[in-house]
C-alpha cells in the first residue's frame, strides 16, 4: 500500500512538473516573443493582465501543488535512503522547489510587481518594459529547464 501511494505521488509530481514546464516553455517560446512585437504600451498592458489572470485556483494548484508533491517525494526518499532512486527523487524535488518555485519567487514575481506599478503609456514604462522582456524571459528559461529536468529526474526514480 505504501509503495502504491509513493508511486502515485511520484507520478503526480512528474505530471505536475511536466505541466508547469509546458506552460513556462510556451511563454519562453512564443508568448513573450508575441508581446515583444506589440507596441510597448500594448505589451505592458497585456502582460499586466496575464499576471493578474494567472493567479487563479487551477494554475496555483498545479504550480504550488506540484511543489507540495515534491516535498513529500523528497521526504519519502529520505526515509528510504538505502534505495538507489534517492538521488533522482531528491534531485528532481530540489530542481522543482529551487529552480522553479524559488526562481519564480525571487526573480519573476518581483519583476511582475514592478511592471504592475507602471503606467503602460509612460516613458518610464518603455524603459522598464525593455528590461522586463529580457530579464523575465531569461528567468523563465531557467525555471522551464528546472521543471523539465525535475520531471525527468523523478521519472528516472
Amino acid at each position: 500500500m505504501a509503495i502504491d501511494l509513493l508511486f502515485a505521488l511520484k507520478l503526480i509530481s512528474v505530471l505536475g512538473c511536466s505541466l508547469i514546464a509546458g506552460v513556462f516553455f510556451a511563454f519562453s517560446n512564443f508568448v513573450m516573443n508575441a508581446l515583444a512585437r506589440l507596441q510597448p504600451a500594448q505589451g505592458i498592458a497585456a502582460m499586466q493582465s496575464i499576471n493578474i489572470t494567472v493567479i487563479n485556483p487551477l494554475f496555483m494548484t498545479a504550480f504550488l501543488g506540484t511543489g507540495v508533491g515534491c516535498v513529500f517525494v523528497a521526504i519519502s526518499s529520505l526515509l528510504k535512503w538505502q534505495q538507489i532512486s534517492i538521488t533522482h527523487t531528491m534531485l528532481g524535488s530540489l530542481l522543482y522547489l529551487i529552480g522553479t518555485i524559488g526562481v519564480t519567487l525571487v526573480f519573476n514575481v518581483p519583476l511582475n510587481e514592478a511592471l504592475a506599478k507602471v503606467e503602460p503609456s509612460s516613458a518610464d514604462g518603455i524603459k522598464i518594459w525593455t528590461d522586463y522582456l529580457a530579464d523575465w524571459t531569461f528567468w523563465n528559461h531557467m525555471r522551464t529547464g528546472a521543471a523539465f529536468a525535475a520531471a525527468a529526474a523523478i521519472s528516472l526514480a
